[in-house]
């Protein structure tokens, strides 16, 4: 038979939520995804450890979701972190609450999520066919009534697309679904990668090369005008910049850079310093080891693999005695602490993002149901809407909710 009550196309976090929870509903469900296994994608997040969502309460949680938060409140109250981690603790995943409010699974295994979410599918009868990449959406009088998979034809009165965004390529997520909307007469946002490391102008961030930094503040400059910052911690790479605080602020980089804006990154290396106190610290430094050579000093401000890195910006003789070092030279230091300052160039591709910005603009969606406004029976969950988080849990978050909504949502009549 190949006639269904739902259709949800994609084996991701959102698809099996949806799957999951319309079968619960009495549907008759069928998964495809057209890569061979499902939740590939899952198994990577949270370098393996899987980052399952954030406990921040709804209204802070919000904030961190780009470019329209409030969208998912419906969603979110309906369900949210606590529902996940109770969906999963019954099926033996738990999770464990870290630094920033993320929940991990206890045994750090990504699989363990998959492998939970899979017996409670299974225990719902979902039918899961995997590589079968979906070639169209059928689509007479405005209403969904299947799909074209493999060279066949499937049908449904409705279908949840749940296809992912364009980041991770490797693990099924190529963006095919845009184009199924798209065809089926959706808009679609210009995607783009979000969550994605930085590429700097010159030789000095690959010169540190594998060093991270903790407790730093960076900040996005704009056409010389400070746009953002973030504060906890980076890292320096052959090509440029990464780690937690420039992933969240890479954001409107990618953004500024598409439109040939200068963008610059500023590290202040020791934000827990003002300008005066720093300066007084130096000062004391400076006279405490007048006769040692300011090269060994700088030891004590930074770590090793930056000293020579630092002096070669400064110009600065590693030889010369600590009580030579002028007023001038002193201020240059300071300010170099404060504003190491690196030109963006660039940013990595897709495969080296975690997260996709643009997609299915949400005014085309419903926030109670997440259904299309445009073709009925079709609903959107996941990547593929315009919605994209900082790190933290949040991007899961949004697919467990939205993949819940749209599954639950999919069985009630007048669902518009």
């Amino acid at each position: 038979m190949n006639s269904y009550d739902v259709i949800v196309v994609g084996g991701g976090p959102a698809g099996l939520l949806a799957a999951g929870r319309a079968a619960e509903r009495g549907a008759r469900v069928l998964l495809l995804e057209k890569m061979r296994h499902t939740g590939r994608k899952l198994l990577i997040t949270g370098k393996g450890r899987c980052n399952i969502t954030n406990d921040a309460p709804v209204a802070e949680f919000i904030t961190f979701i780009h470019p329209n938060g409030r969208f998912l409140k419906q969603a979110f109250s309906r369900f949210f972190s606590r529902e996940i981690l109770e969906l999963l603790q019954r099926y033996g995943v738990g999770a464990t609450l870290e630094r920033g409010g993320r929940y991990f699974t206890t045994t750090n295994k990504s699989m363990d999520v998959l492998q939970g979410l899979l017996r409670w599918v299974g225990e719902r009868n979902v039918e899961i066919r995997c590589g079968m990449p979906v070639e169209a959406l059928l689509v007479k009088n405005q209403s969904v009534c299947g799909v074209k998979a493999g060279g066949k034809v499937l049908t449904a009165p409705r279908v949840i697309l749940a296809t992912g965004g364009k980041s991770y390529p490797a693990t099924g997520s190529t963006g095919d679904g845009y184009e199924l909307a798209r065809k089926a007469g959706h808009t679609v946002e210009t995607v783009r990668p979000a969550l994605v490391p930085l590429e700097t102008e010159g030789e000095v961030a690959g010169r540190m090369q594998g060093l991270t930094l903790k407790n730093v503040r960076a900040s996005v400059w704009i056409n010389g005008k400070k746009a953002g910052e973030a504060f906890g911690e980076m890292l320096f790479t052959h090509f440029g910049l990464s780690g937690p605080i420039i992933l969240t602020l890479s954001r409107m980089v990618v953004d500024a850079l598409q439109r040939h804006d200068r963008v610059e990154i500023s590290v202040d290396l020791k934000p827990a310093l003002d300008e005066q106190k720093l300066d007084q610290r130096l000062i004391r430094d400076l006279n405490e080891h007048g006769k040692k050579q300011v090269g060994n000093l700088f030891r004590y401000w930074l770590p090793a693999s930056m000293v020579p890195v630092s002096l070669d910006l400064l110009k600065l003789d590693p030889g010369k005695p600590c009580h030579q070092v002028s007023s001038q030279e002193r201020k240059e230091i300071r300010n170099l602490l404060k504003d190491l300052r690196f030109r963006v160039t660039g940013h990595r591709p897709f495969k080296e993002a975690i997260i996709t910005a643009g997609g299915i603009p949400t005014h085309e969606i419903s926030s109670k149901t997440m259904a299309s406004k445009l073709v009925h029976g079709l609903y959107f969950a996941g990547e593929i809407i315009n919605l994209d988080a900082d790190t933290g849990g949040f991007n899961l978050q949004i697919a467990w909710s939205t993949g819940w909504v749209a599954g639950d949502s999919c069985m009630l009549q007048g669902d518009h």
